[in-house]
């Protein structure tokens, strides 16, 4: 039987749900009260059931179609949707919502790269290509990393040659994933937790980051500190490899960086002029000096621009974090 959850719990559920970027959009757009008492309920998502998880998006799916929740139209939603998500995600989000429903396969993103790995790794390679081909890249990108290494040549080659797949197989393995995540509910399974809302709030300015981490802090110390540890900040730009920064540079716009150099460390500041040629790095020296201060506000956004480019090139493995466990956060 499926607890009674509150306002703020379904909340936490629902922005983890659609995404790191789109609930630090939606974040950016609550008063402070209500993002402290979001940010208490982030980590305790990674507890809920199924059933929870399933009758939050019920709720919500049916809110909408009563008019409880509205929506101006197919334009609006798109318009939005782009706005937080980019037009690629967002375009493959349109997309499934207008295709065909497989819950068990949709149920996955629910789950963390290493249980789900732990349920593929008894399959035949062929049905391990096919899941993971339903699976957003970052995700399946990680799943691959976690699957035995004598398995991921063979998937990998499976699924770049995966063609069109029948809806009866893709309704078959459907089920038998519901199946099998249905026996898995009395195991635990990582799907929220610190990492998540580390994610999210890396996305959001400082002082709505500085209130949720004071009231979450306040509340739990130990949580607060694994947070933090999770979090990718500016500064954490030294991490990056030289190589990486070089990439980096070649992509953040001339504008953002001598803003957003105003802010950061002596060593985040080193690591770009190391980086550039000596002419390149006087010419940046010159324009700081010459724009001369710049508001909090300004560098800020400068700050999260630059981090949104390290993301990327992260995500496309053109950049290597030196000292981190798998991935960007």
């Amino acid at each position: 039987m499926a607890s009674v959850l509150s306002g703020e719990q379904k909340a936490a559920i629902l922005l983890r749900a659609i995404g790191e970027e789109a609930a630090a959009e939606v974040m950016k757009n609550l008063d402070p009260k209500e993002i402290r008492k979001l940010g208490t309920f982030m980590h305790d998502t990674a507890h809920i059931t199924q059933e929870e998880e399933h009758s939050v998006l019920a709720d919500f799916e049916k809110s909408s179609a009563t008019g409880e929740v509205t929506f101006d139209g197919k334009d609006y939603i798109k318009t939005i949707l782009t706005k937080a998500l980019g037009p690629e995600k967002a375009a493959r989000l349109l997309e499934s919502m207008n295709s065909r429903s497989y819950p068990g396969l949709d149920a996955l993103r629910w789950v963390d790269a290493k249980s789900v790995a732990q349920m593929l790794k008894i399959e035949h390679p062929q049905t391990v290509a096919v899941v993971m081909a339903h699976m957003e890249a970052e995700q399946a990108s990680q799943v691959m990393t976690c699957l035995p290494p004598e398995m991921r040549g063979d998937v990998s080659l499976r699924l770049a040659t995966l063609e069109e797949v029948q809806p009866e197989v893709l309704e078959e393995l459907s089920a038998a994933l519901q199946d099998i995540l249905v026996a898995s509910t009395s195991h635990a399974m990582s799907v929220g937790g610190a990492k998540a809302i580390a994610n999210i709030l890396t996305r959001l300015d400082k002082a709505t980051e500085g209130g949720i981490m004071t009231k979450i802090s306040e509340r739990n110390q130990i949580l607060a500190d694994a947070i933090r540890s999770l979090m990718f900040v500016f500064d954490d730009l030294v991490k990056v490899d030289d190589r990486g920064m070089q990439e980096l540079l070649k992509e953040v716009s001339k504008e953002d960086l001598p803003v957003a150099l105003r802010g950061a460390s002596p060593d985040v500041k080193e690591k770009f002029f190391k980086n550039m040629s000596a002419r390149a790095a006087e010419m940046l020296k010159e324009d700081m000096d010459v724009r001369g201060p710049a508001k909090v506000t300004d560098v800020e956004r400068a700050q999260q621009n630059i981090l949104k480019v390290c993301r990327k090139l992260e995500e496309e493995n053109r950049i290597v974090v030196l000292g981190s466990g798998e991935e960007l956060v």
